[in-house]
């Protein structure tokens, strides 16, 4: 009993340690955003403010017009989210249900297209989006994502291989179609899946800065990221007003996964490997 406990505190103690060592840069980032510009340069660094000035956020946030790019994050990561899930999870549905002459060599397609850079696509996809008078929009950061996503799909699939078929040949029994059949029993069985997808594509969509810098010019449609860059540039050193508008853009990722924590944690442990 008593070796246990030692492991215990060991363990415990380790985890402690490491979840500091996180932590200590988003504490640094949110101490810096409420100092006053004397106090950044102090040797030894102060990790605790003297006076807590909060009207930071509010001077570094009206510096720019962060109102306009938060609206487009909002629109991009929404409209993206929508598509994401809605393809990704019917994809995922065909696959691991539906019984076609050449599934197999679909799916190891798709799977490889996993293993192509984001920088390789680049080109291409910009080449494509001019000749469709798509660049300088929204459109080319939301419509890619209604075609899902080769690592949803393959997640959300895997996801539906765990639920027992016997559950669909029941449905069909009682006269349901395919359609009904997903809408009704594959869909709210995939709640934690899709909730993890859902986190994810948040966190990849809200936090995105190639992208937009890519295929927008017109500062009215930048998002959170491409406006803190030129926020950066245009402040060079002003380190608490970077730090305190970087501390707001942190806010929305950060409440969406802590809110889904639970589920996200349901969804990779439910999620097998059955192929």
């Amino acid at each position: 009993m008593r070796e246990t406990r030692m492991k215990s505190v060991v363990v415990y103690s380790l985890l402690l340690l490491f979840s500091l060592l996180f932590l200590a840069p988003f504490y640094w980032m949110i101490t810096t955003a409420v100092k006053t510009p004397e106090e950044l340069y102090l040797f030894p660094p102060k990790w605790i403010p003297s006076v807590f000035q909060w009207d930071n956020f509010a001077k570094a946030w009206q510096s720019q017009p962060f109102g306009t790019y938060l609206n487009n994050s909002l629109i991009v990561t929404g409209l993206s989210l929508i598509g994401q899930l809605l393809s990704s999870s019917l994809v995922a549905y065909g696959f691991a249900r539906f019984h076609f002459r050449g599934k197999d060599a679909l799916f190891l397609i798709l799977l490889a297209s996993m293993m192509i850079p984001w920088e390789v696509t680049m080109i291409p996809l910009y080449m494509e989006f001019n000749a469709l008078g798509w660049i300088n929009t929204l459109k080319p950061l939301i419509v890619p994502a209604w075609f899902g996503s080769p690592f949803f799909i393959f997640l959300l699939r895997q996801f539906i291989m765990g639920i027992p078929t016997e559950l669909e040949e029941a449905a069909r029994i009682d006269g349901a179609n395919p359609v009904q059949i997903f809408l009704r029993l594959i869909v709210p069985l995939l709640r934690p899946a899709l909730i993890l997808v859902g986190v994810f594509h948040i966190l990849s969509s809200w936090n995105d800065y190639l992208g937009p810098l890519i295929f927008l010019n017109d500062q009215t449609k930048y998002t959170l990221t491409l406006g803190l860059s030129q926020f950066r540039g245009m402040f060079g050193v002003d380190m608490v007003s970077i730090m305190a508008v970087t501390f707001l853009i942190c806010l929305p990722p950060l409440a969406a996964f802590f809110l889904a924590q639970r589920y996200i944690v349901e969804g990779i442990a439910t999620t097998g490997i059955k192929g």
